[in-house]
This record gives structure tokens, sequence and C-alpha cells, in this order.
């Protein structure tokens, strides 16, 4: 009953995440939260009420009986549609809360109807300029992309995705009927390995801000991109994996079964619901396989960075950066 009286303490650090990111599952309960298609269905008045908790709180302000959880909870919904470092609210399917039910649907499509090049043109082409809407939406703040680079990526990685779809289908032709089935995947990662890269080129081209332990910044490093970018690219491909290797060996032996030779229409929805209940563990899970703040040895970085970090910082053996998502 005293709990319920007394506020929460004005110390609580809402700038971090609720748990600790050095452990995997720390970071697997934040980006489970974070990825809470829940969020979506929340109405404008609840956004700008979680919005305005986080806001007075910043200031020193508690809302009168507000619980530490209720806090978190108006941190993560705040967080959810509200960009970082610009504070404006963000495009409803380009949120990480949208991830779920969005490449659920555009995958399971993807899956369904892979076999005429039309509806294969069709649906990498969707699920690419989804990329991009996702990609603009969450772009950093301190690396903004131009609509130039953002037009260039969004061409390159929808041509490449069609371009291996296309050239696999061909071969799969000669091949078990299996195997054609992952050809969506094999174009979705070729994708990824295009779209990330040309998206965040101007991090390769003049590096990422790197700081020691304590976030003093330290410079920019071309090498900490690399490993940063290479990072993200292998977990948005294991992210799309389950959804795209499972149900394939599943949906096989299903349509050999009276039940979808009986309802060929009904192969669409349950492939969408196979690739939704895998995405909904992949998602989260394969954004916490790698911390947020991803570290390099001092030696791994360009020779002219090291002088200046050994120079100027003669004890920092390690930097630390953003590795963005």
């Amino acid at each position: 009953l005293g709990e319920s009286l007394c506020t929460i303490s004005t110390s609580i650090n809402i700038k971090e995440p609720r748990w600790h990111q050095g452990t995997f599952v720390g970071r697997a309960k934040h980006f489970f939260t974070v990825t809470d298609p829940r969020n979506i269905l929340l109405s404008n008045e609840q956004l700008e009420k979680a919005c305005q908790i986080i806001l007075d709180y910043k200031k020193g302000v508690v809302t009168p009986g507000l619980t530490e959880d209720e806090l978190w909870r108006a941190k993560y919904v705040s967080d959810s549609a509200f960009h970082p470092d610009t504070g404006e609210k963000m495009l409803l399917i380009g949120r990480m809360s949208a991830q779920v039910p969005m490449n659920m649907t555009i995958t399971g499509c993807m899956m369904t109807f892979y076999r005429t090049t039309p509806a294969v043109l069709f649906w990498q082409w969707i699920n690419q300029s989804f990329n991009a809407i996702v990609n603009y939406t969450n772009r950093s703040g301190d690396a903004p992309i131009t609509v130039n680079q953002l037009g260039t990526a969004y061409v390159s990685a929808t041509t490449g995705a069609v371009a291996t779809a296309l050239g696999l289908n061909a071969l799969a032709k000669h091949v078990s009927p299996l195997i054609g089935r992952f050809v969506p995947f094999a174009a979705v990662a070729a994708a990824n390995c295009i779209n990330i890269p040309l998206m965040r080129q101007r991090e390769l081209k003049h590096g990422i801000p790197v700081t020691d332990e304590n976030d003093n910044r330290l410079g920019e490093s071309s090498k900490a991109a690399q490993q940063a970018i290479t990072q993200v690219v292998v977990s948005r491909i294991l992210m799309a994996s389950p959804g795209m290797a499972i149900p394939p060996f599943l949906m096989n032996s299903l349509e050999k079964k009276a039940f979808l030779k009986r309802f060929p229409w009904m192969s669409a929805p349950i492939q969408v619901g196979l690739v939704g209940f895998c995405l909904v563990f992949a998602t989260p899970l394969c954004c916490a396989l790698f911390p947020q703040k991803s570290s390099m040895a001092v030696s791994r970085l360009e020779p002219e960075l090291q002088e200046k970090i050994r120079a100027s910082h003669p004890g920092v053996e390690t930097v630390y950066f953003n590795k963005g998502l």
C-alpha cells in the first residue's frame, strides 16, 4: 500500500532499455517489447499520452500515481511510434511494431506465388518497396539519407531481388519442386546484401562515430561501419530464415493432402499464418544476436585512426559504436 502512495524515483534512466543489454536474454526481452505487433493498434491519444508521460519524466515531473511498470510501458509505446533522433511520428508501416504483420503478409505471398514471372516481379517489388519505407523511417538521425541514395538503393535492391528470383526459378525448373520453394528466400537474402550497404554507403565512405566506453567520441571509422553493416545483413537474413525455411517443407507435404486439393485458395492464408508464427519469434531474437553497441579492438581500425587514438587516448584498447538495425 505504501508503494502505491509514494511516487517513483526520478532517477530511472529511461534513455536506456529496461533490461541489461550485455546479455542475449536482456536484448531479446528488449526487442520482444519493441517489435510487439499490438502496438500498431494503439490510438493516437494513447501514443500522445505515453509521449507526454516521458517528456514530463525527463523534465523531472512525475505523473501522479505512475508506477515503474507504467513508466517503462510508456517509454516503449512512445519509442515504437516516435523517431528517437527527430521526435517526429513515424509512418505506421515503417515502425518496428509493424514488422511482423507486414512481413508475414508479404513473405507468405512471395512464397505462395513464386512460380510465374509476373507474380515474382510483383511480390519482390512490393517487398523491396516495404524495405525502403522501413529503412527510410528508421534512418539514423546524424547520417540522414538523401532521397537520391534512397532511390538508388531501392532500384538496385529490387533489380537484384528480381534477377536472383527469376534466374534461380529458371534453374529450379530442372530440380525437385521443393528446391523451387526456396527461391524467394535466396532472392530476399541477395536483396538484403545489396540494399543495406547501399542505404548506408555514406557510413562506409565516411565512417561512423566510434567512442570509448564512457561515450567520448574518438573519431570516425569505415572499418567499424563495415562490421556494423555486416552484422545487420547477417541478422536480417537470419530473421527471414525460419519464416522462409520451415514453411516450404510443411507446405510441400500439405499440398499433397486432400484438404488443400479441395481448397487450393487456403494455401496463401496457411502460408501467411506459418510465416507469421515463425516471425513473431525470429524478428526479436535475430535483432538480439549482436549488441546494439558493438565493439572492436583498436588494432583492427584504420592505421591513421589508430595513431590518432593512441596519441589522444593512450589507454584505450577497445572502441564502441552503434550498429544500427
